[in-house]
């Protein structure tokens, strides 16, 4: 697609009206019924067209014969009908002037047959001849909160400011449900499948541009135009963070992705030069994705790597000054003037005043904690702070506490252009009582725009992605 046409793909997530075709009346299974009613279920802004020329209503909807019986045009029309009736749906949706479509099927070139490779060569003809806006095939398609416009992922899902491109729809879904339990919201998601004609760069370009859009999460496993995908993210991560987990790292995953979406992984040297090149921040895992994506979304990009500890006892301030230190980070000294304040509340015995500073009265006396990091926002040598706050528990002889997470909320947001700062809430391990209150303590810090994490190596690590150069990091 030419870089001229891009604002063209706005269409796909704020379409007035969308038509399925290939709705059935009765089905358990995965396709354009059930899209229809996760439309119907997260209250879609305009009109739904089933089309299903043996039905007269599909779920309470008057059901129509075809294309040419609506209406009025559709914006937007999701194809759900067998991979072999796929170009006759796309002939007819030129023959109306429908350009925008989402192919809903699948068997087509990621069956690796003869008929399902010519098929998609065929798709990709018609949309490319007659100037079709074609989304897949194979592919969820387009995900939009703030429209209704989430027939999958996370729904009725929560508007915000996370665009997301992925060859996955499963790994689509994944993230969408993953960000909005944390209150990271999706700007715009677009499921791209095979790729057949709009590929990653063209959805790249467009959310580059999108307004709503303040990061750019992106699930690739290949691209078929790697210099135009070089250019824009060249142009795009300078101003947006771009943070990319690439499928089919390892041989036996290269081989896996043409049974997938039918394409080639590509050689991984060239994904890391393309990485260091460009900026663009790549991870490995879902966790991984999830984590920077927080704490890009929730936080300023710190001016330096001085992490400054309120730790959890002397062994883990030990321990986790190594995961810091390990991770590119420093653990700096902390001026004689903060020393000064923190000698002054710090006992001698059973604590560590310094960085880590091993101090259990944070943990139950939040305005003590608050001196802390106003200590540490005026130290020099700090540019972020990172604070364990360990859950209440039978273990460590600790009282019930309130939730802390409106007051350190209020503390933090009348301090304007304080230091990053992100929260750990450990609640690893088998006790399920503890995991129960930690994930909703954590839940609650980060829906409050508090990056807060469940063990601070995550922690250590999505500070890490966010600081570091280019040139470190790695990908392999």
């Amino acid at each position: 697609m030419n870089s001229h046409d891009v604002g063209d793909l706005a269409v796909f997530f704020s379409p007035r009206s969308i038509a399925i075709v290939g709705v059935s009346r009765s089905s358990r299974s995965f396709g354009g019924l059930s899209f229809l009613a996760r439309l119907v279920n997260s209250n879609f802004k305009g009109s739904i067209y089933p089309i299903n020329p043996k039905a007269d209503e599909v779920k309470g909807l008057k059901a129509w014969p075809d294309l040419a019986s609506l209406p009025e045009k559709p914006d937007l029309v999701i194809v759900a009908v067998p991979a072999p009736r796929v170009p006759a749906v796309l002939e007819e949706c030129f023959r109306l002037g429908i350009r925008h479509i989402h192919i809903l099927s699948a068997g087509f070139g990621e069956l690796g047959t003869e008929e399902g490779r010519r098929l998609e060569k065929t798709v990709a003809s018609i949309g490319r001849e007659k100037g079709l806006f074609i989304m897949g095939p194979n592919c969820m398609g387009p995900y939009c909160p703030s429209v209704g416009l989430t027939a999958w992922g996370g729904i009725p899902g929560l508007d915000g400011s996370v665009g997301i491109i992925s060859q996955s729809g499963g790994i689509t879904q994944r993230l969408t449900e993953y960000l909005a339990s944390l209150g990271a919201g999706i700007s715009k998601a677009a499921s791209i499948g095979n790729a057949a004609v709009l590929d990653s760069p063209d959805f790249l370009e467009f959310l580059g541009e999108d307004d709503h859009t303040a990061l750019i999460a992106v699930y690739l496993e290949s691209v078929k135009d790697g210099r135009r995908l070089f250019d824009v993210a060249s142009r795009i991560a300078p101003r947006k963070p771009i943070v990319m987990l690439k499928g089919g790292r390892t041989e036996r995953g290269a081989a896996t992705v043409s049974s997938h979406t039918g394409s080639l992984a590509g050689n991984q040297r060239l994904w890391q030069a393309f990485f260091d090149q460009v900026g663009v921040i790549p991870v490995k895992t879902m966790n991984e994705w999830v984590d920077v994506i927080l704490a890009s979304s929730f936080m300023p990009k710190p001016r330096g790597k001085g992490v400054f500890i309120v730790g959890g006892g002397g062994g883990n301030s030990v321990i986790y000054s190594d995961f810091c230190i390990e991770a590119g980070l420093f653990v700096p000294l902390l001026s004689e003037r903060s020393m000064e304040k923190i000698r002054s509340f710090v006992p001698a015995a059973g604590s560590i005043a310094g960085n880590p500073l091993d101090l259990w009265e944070v943990y139950l006396n939040l305005e003590r904690l608050f001196q802390v990091l106003e200590t540490a926002y005026d130290d020099p040598a700090v540019e972020v702070v990172l604070v364990d706050r360990l859950i209440p528990r039978r273990a460590f002889h600790s009282p019930p506490v309130s939730d802390p997470t409106e007051r350190i909320a209020e503390f933090l947001s009348v301090r304007k252009g304080v230091k990053p700062t992100v929260f750990v809430i450990d609640y690893d391990g088998g006790d399920p009582d503890l995991i129960q209150k930690g994930s909703a303590l954590r839940a609650n810090l980060c829906r409050a725009g508090i990056p807060s994490y469940p063990s601070v190596e995550r922690a250590v690590k999505a500070l890490a992605r966010l600081c570091s150069d280019t040139s470190q990091r790695k990908f392999s």
